[in-house]
């Protein structure tokens, strides 16, 4: 287990905060994520493992988004009961598709309690910010969890009407608990340099520094090499989970499905009792990829929050790198600067020189390093 006073502090500020939401005994949960992002993934597993183990609450229905979501459907499954939306860093006009079903759901059901699991926010238009406030101000039981500090300056200043509380990602719900058994693995002495290159991509920081470290091996999430769109992933990852074979793999994608499939069918039990248990199981599946890629590197250096998140679950040293806006770094002063084998890089000109002080220190120890 994980023995690291400085996550077990945020998993319980993760608790504390999230039982003022009250005791609920049933609820909707929206917003899975049909893409590839394994960090939202590992937020919907940690809101999976909250609700049902913590809690517990029973889930009646679930929904990707605006294009899978039936009022109908909700109504026959669920009736009048508290709908939950996915945490993240969504909220904004960033990722607008996101944003709409919020709005839409929002601005029609104001006889229910509605809640956020913990977001970032990020607007580029101070219009669409202002119109987010009116639907949000306009529902008379809207609690909204942040999850950095200067999102919730913004939230504390436009949502005044909500309930706005202050928490950490709910990824670190996933701290000491079964959801992140996995495999052994032989630590080679490569470093991961796990980039994103959408909207996000902070673009002071050139891949050309970085690359000319050695025994580099530049990726984002391999579950974007598990096939585009979305569907074909997702029939990989359905294929994987019954051992079924995947045709157009390469060797080395073939092996990791290979390797994971005693974990893939060791998903929680819970799952099959729960509405849509292919949304669970999927996300079980794509999770423990995102570890198999991780595990494998001495060091990591990452751009996106939770490659942060999921070295720091899994006691990697890494490098923590800006975003395009400020989500990265005030989530980094926020909860994370305690943890003692990360380092969060601005100036590019200093990662060559950071990885040689990491190495320095942890060298080819193994994972779980733990913080004092």
């Amino acid at each position: 287990m994980l023995n690291n006073s400085v996550v077990e502090k945020l998993k319980e500020n993760l608790h504390e905060s999230l039982s003022k939401i009250g005791s609920l005994t049933e609820c909707c949960l929206l917003n899975f994520p049909n893409y590839h992002n394994i960090g939202d993934h590992l937020i919907w597993l940690g809101q999976i493992s909250y609700l049902t183990e913590t809690c517990p609450i029973q889930i009646r229905y679930t929904a990707a988004s605006i294009y899978d979501f039936s009022d109908e459907e909700m109504e026959k499954q669920a009736g009048k009961i508290p709908i939950i939306f996915q945490g993240g860093g969504n909220l904004g006009d960033l990722w607008k598709n996101h944003q709409e079903f919020r709005e839409y759901v929002i601005a029609k059901y104001r006889d229910r309690p509605i809640i956020i699991m913990p977001q970032s926010i990020y607007f580029q238009n101070q219009e669409n910010l202002k119109k987010a406030a009116e639907i949000f101000n306009s529902h008379p039981n809207l609690t909204l969890f942040i999850r950095e500090n200067q999102s919730y300056e913004i939230a504390l200043k436009y949502f005044s009407n909500c309930q706005i509380l202050k928490t950490t990602d709910i990824a670190f719900q996933l701290t000491n608990t079964s959801y992140l058994t996995s495999l052994n693995y032989e630590l080679s002495s490569s470093t991961l340099y796990h980039c994103r290159f959408d909207e996000e991509l902070n673009k002071d920081f050139s891949s050309a520094p970085i690359l000319t470290l050695s025994n580099i091996i530049q990726a984002d999430w391999v579950s974007y090499q598990l096939g585009r769109p979305w569907r074909v992933c997702e029939s990989s990852l359905l294929k994987a989970l019954t051992g079924e074979q995947i045709m157009g793999l390469t060797n080395d994608l073939e092996l990791m499905l290979k390797d994971l499939q005693p974990i893939f069918n060791s998903y929680p039990v819970i799952f099959d009792s729960l509405y849509n248990s292919n949304h669970h199981r999927i996300s079980w599946a794509i999770m423990h990829c995102g570890i198999y890629q991780f595990k494998q590197h001495n060091i990591v250096i990452t751009n996106r929050l939770h490659g942060h998140i999921l070295c720091i679950l899994l006691g990697i040293p890494h490098i923590f790198l800006a975003n395009s806006y400020h989500k990265n770094q005030s989530f980094y002063e926020s909860w994370t600067q305690e943890v003692s084998f990360c380092r969060f890089v601005k100036d590019s000109s200093q990662i060559n020189q950071t990885v040689e002080d990491l190495l320095d220190k942890y060298g080819k120890n193994p994972v779980f390093r733990s913080d004092s």
